[in-house]
C-alpha cells in the first residue's frame, strides 16, 4: 500500500488535485480500484503536507432489482474511521430491463455520476475522488480512437461547472496490477454487473493484453506517449 500512496502523492503534485482543506468525496462501489483509492488516500491524509478530509459515496444501482451486500464496505470504513453515505436505487432496473439499452454501460456510468454528484452536494464536498487508474486511462484513449474515430481521454482533474464540483482521479499514474495486488489485503465485494467481462471495455483490456504480449511494453509507451502530447491536462490548458 506504500507504493499505492506513493502513486497518490506524485499524481496529487503533479495535476494539483487536492487544495489545502478539501473536503473529498470518495467514490466506492466495493470493487478493488475503489477500495484501494479509500485506503490509499486514508493513508496519504495522516502524513499529507495539504490537510483534507474525505467521505466515502457509495450507491448501490441494485442490479436485478436486488441490493448488494455492502456490509464489508461499511465494516471496513467503521475499521478506518471513515463517515460513510450509501445509497441504493433503481439504476439496474432502469438501465437493463425498463430501457433495455444496447449500450447499457454509458447510460449506466451516466446515472451513476449524477447521482454521486448530487451526494457530493448534499454532504458539501466539492470534490469527487474516482478511482480511474493508468491502465483504464489507455483504454478509454483507445475506445474512443476505435469506436469513434477520435483523439481524447478523461482528465486528471475536471472542473464539472454544472454541478460546481471537480471530479479527480488519485490513481491516474498507477497500474493495474499494482492495485490488485494491493486489493488482495482488502475486503472487495464482487460486482453483480450483468456486463461485467461482456463490455467493449473488456475487449479494449484483451487487445491491450495481447498487445503488451507481443510487444512488450506496449501499454506503458502508449501511456508516456498520451502524457507527451498533452492527454493528461484539460482541454484548452
Amino acid at each position: 500500500m506504500q507504493r499505492i500512496e506513493g502513486y497518490i502523492r506524485r499524481a496529487c503534485d503533479l495535476y494539483g488535485l487536492i487544495d489545502p482543506g478539501d473536503h473529498l468525496a470518495v467514490g466506492v462501489s466495493g470493487g478493488k480500484d475503489s477500495m484501494v483509492m479509500l485506503r490509499g488516500l486514508w493513508g496519504f491524509a495522516r502524513y499529507s503536507p495539504v490537510p483534507f478530509t474525505i467521505t466515502a459515496v457509495a450507491l448501490d444501482p441494485c442490479f436485478d432489482g436486488q441490493p448488494t451486500d455492502l456490509s464489508p464496505l461499511e465494516d471496513y470504513c467503521r475499521q478506518l474511521g471513515v463517515p460513510l453515505v450509501l445509497r441504493r436505487s433503481d439504476i439496474g432496473e432502469i438501465v437493463f430491463r425498463w430501457r433495455q439499452e444496447h449500450n447499457p454501460c454509458s447510460l449506466c456510468a451516466k446515472m451513476r455520476r449524477g447521482m454521486l454528484h448530487d451526494i457530493c452536494r448534499e454532504i458539501g464536498a466539492k470534490k469527487l475522488a474516482l478511482g480511474h487508474h493508468r491502465n483504464d486511462w489507455v483504454e478509454t484513449f483507445l475506445m474512443n480512437l476505435i469506436f469513434e474515430g477520435r483523439i481524447g481521454t478523461f482528465s486528471p482533474r475536471t472542473y464539472l461547472s454544472r454541478k460546481e464540483i471537480t471530479a479527480i482521479r488519485p490513481l491516474i499514474l498507477a497500474p493495474e496490477y499494482l492495485i490488485a495486488a494491493a486489493a488482495r489485503d482488502l475486503p472487495v465485494v464482487k460486482r453483480r454487473c450483468p456486463m461485467d467481462g461482456a463490455s467493449r471495455r473488456q475487449e479494449i483490456k484483451q487487445l491491450i493484453s495481447d498487445m503488451d504480449r507481443k510487444y512488450p511494453g506496449f501499454l506503458d509507451r502508449t501511456f508516456g506517449a498520451m502524457q507527451r502530447a498533452g492527454l493528461d491536462r484539460p482541454a484548452g490548458s
